[in-house]
């Protein structure tokens, strides 16, 4: 039971990860449709990013009052929410207002996985986990390719929140496993898991999130601007492989977390 319910485990993990490449392998054709400049995708993103630092931040309280699988679905359903949003936009500020679902889902999905796997499961099965976001991530770009091929760039979100959609009803179907699975070391860190106030206390933190803070920054920037860096400087390019880029930097971290 416990190695099936690792499989639903990495199964998020994947969900976690298809959401975050569309907007930058889909963005040179979202531009022009909604007529903005290039330089719009970074309010998209950084809405985005913003719900998800809120939610990340209440994860805790929402640790301790309800149980992970719970927090897990929510959290999909709330990305599907903001997939099937982003794919009948027809405004650039409609953008805006379902890329707060689609962070709210992020954010507490990751905390909650991630506090959940340290508590029941091997740091090397922790580091294994994020390979499967890098999977996710880079799936994903080539949805959104396949949609500029056949379709048009909506169809790359709504093919991914259907795919979604599958991940959210295994989840719902392996609700019974995390019950079998729950161990007494989580529901000891449920109780005294420490507060922020309490984490960045600790020897070394402030020096690691810094660290962390430039390495998701420098992450961002190549998975949101490089289709975009393709579209204007690469001339003779089909729209789907300028698309497919967006994938290059999470095979390359696929590829370190495995090497890890």
């Amino acid at each position: 039971m416990a190695s099936l319910l690792l499989g639903v485990i990495y199964l998020i993990f994947v969900s976690l990860g298809l959401p975050d490449s569309l907007l930058g392998s889909g963005w040179p054709q979202m531009q022009a449709a909604f007529n903005v400049p290039s330089s719009y995708a970074g309010y998209v993103s950084m809405t985005i990013a913003f719900m998800t630092i809120i939610s990340a931040l209440l994860s805790p309280k929402l640790i301790q009052r309800f149980h992970t699988s719970w927090i897990v679905i929510c959290s999909i359903l709330l990305t599907i929410v903001g997939l099937f949003g982003f794919s009948f936009c027809t405004e650039y500020w409609m953008l805006l207002i379902f890329a707060v679902p689609y962070g709210l889902g992020a954010g507490a999905i990751d905390a909650a996985m991630n506090h959940y796997v340290a508590s029941c499961y091997s740091g090397a099965v922790m580091n294994f986990l994020h390979c499967f976001y890098g999977l996710g991530a880079v799936i994903s770009p080539y949805i959104m390719a396949l949609a500029l091929k056949t379709a048009r760039w909506n169809e790359g979100y709504r093919w991914t929140a259907f795919l979604q959609t599958g991940i959210l009803l295994v989840v719902l179907c392996s609700l019974p496993l995390w019950h079998q699975n729950e161990q007494p070391d989580e529901k000891q860190a449920k109780a005294a898991g420490a507060g922020i106030k309490e984490a960045i206390r600790q020897r070394g933190v402030i020096t690691t999130l810094l660290a962390f803070f430039a390495y998701c920054a420098g992450e961002a920037t190549c998975f949101l601007w490089t289709p975009s860096y393709f579209a204007g400087m690469r001339n003779g390019l089909s729209e789907e492989t300028i698309a497919s880029f967006g994938s290059l930097i999470f095979g390359g971290l696929m590829l370190g977390r495995l090497l890890a």
